[in-house]
């Protein structure tokens, strides 16, 4: 169906070799779906890529680009057969690119090569622990394929993406199948999650921490703005408890009588019946800062 307004252009999300995505808009109400291919007029000439879906407008902003990129049309067969000549040339590209850094003596490790479906540009993806003076193998590379050529540096994380594999979950790696943006992860994820921090365990194949860890920080920072802390002291000084444990996922709460030693395991609403609704002090404590301040 298309855009019950022609005169405003669809929008969708085009991605390339691997992992690169971009945005673009469709003037001629195309209905494309995802998996179809399509000709771009890209920064520098024209491109192949596969739809990954339709955007709303606001996604689309996202690119904040002077004059938006525009698909052309549905790619054609005689296109394809183009496409799989460059995956071919990228090939050997990726072979004389390995060969001219080493007799360079430049230390960097390539890692990937991505031509323009157009020829009009080749880009040439490296690792490295520090800045490379790259201008003389530049120079040997336009020399060669006489094309615009360009050399960009990614980290250990993006190199992973392009290489793929499986993780010790026994799947293919997320940052290869499916995921664009890597989200910053650090070892307070862990302790949220109550997993022991110990970088050799929680380290995916890029030596980085699983970006796994970010799916459910969410849903961690929920429960601990709920629930109550491990080590917290509830009911009247005569008859105290501790907190032991939560468990989140079957909503109970376990704790420990400091005088008679003897333990429990309560449901989530009992233990706020028992010890939350008598203390007004103690529910302050979990109610959110807004509801808080509004009370004083």
């Amino acid at each position: 169906m298309s855009n019950s307004n022609s005169h405003q252009p669809d929008s969708y999300s085009v991605q390339f070799k691997k992992d690169r995505v971009d945005f673009f808009i469709d003037r001629n109400h195309l209905d494309l779906k995802p998996g179809e291919w399509v000709l771009v007029q890209a920064e520098r000439g024209r491109d192949l890529g596969v739809v990954r879906a339709k955007i709303s407008p606001e996604e689309m902003d996202k690119a904040q680009r002077k004059y938006p990129l525009e698909i052309l049309h549905r790619a054609r067969p005689e296109e394809l057969d183009q496409l799989q000549e460059s995956r071919q040339l990228e090939d050997e590209a990726l072979t004389t690119c390995k060969e001219l850094i080493e007799f360079r003596g430049l230390d960097m490790k390539l890692i990937d090569v991505e031509r323009q479906f157009d020829g009009n540009k080749i880009t040439f993806y490296f690792t490295a622990d520090h800045r490379v003076d790259f201008r003389e193998l530049v120079k040997d590379l336009a020399s060669t394929y006489r094309t615009r050529i360009e050399l960009r540096q990614i980290g250990v994380r993006d190199e992973t993406k392009k290489m793929g594999g499986f993780g010790p979950c026994g799947q293919e790696l997320c940052c290869a199948k499916w995921l664009t943006d890597f989200s910053p992860i650090s070892t307070q994820y862990a302790r949220d999650q109550n997993l022991a921090v110990n970088p050799g365990k929680l380290s995916g194949v890029c030596g980085r921490l699983f970006c796994c860890l970010d799916y459910e920080e969410h849903f961690y920072c929920e429960i601990a703005s709920k629930f109550p802390q491990v080590g917290d002291k509830v009911g009247e000084p005569h008859d105290q408890f501790i907190v032991d444990r939560i468990d989140p996922f079957k909503m109970t709460v376990t704790i420990r009588n400091l005088k008679k030693e003897n333990i429990e395991v309560i449901k989530f609403d009992e233990f706020n019946r028992r010890f939350r609704r008598k203390n007004k002090d103690w529910l302050e404590k979990w109610l959110p800062k807004k509801q808080t301040e509004t009370k004083q």
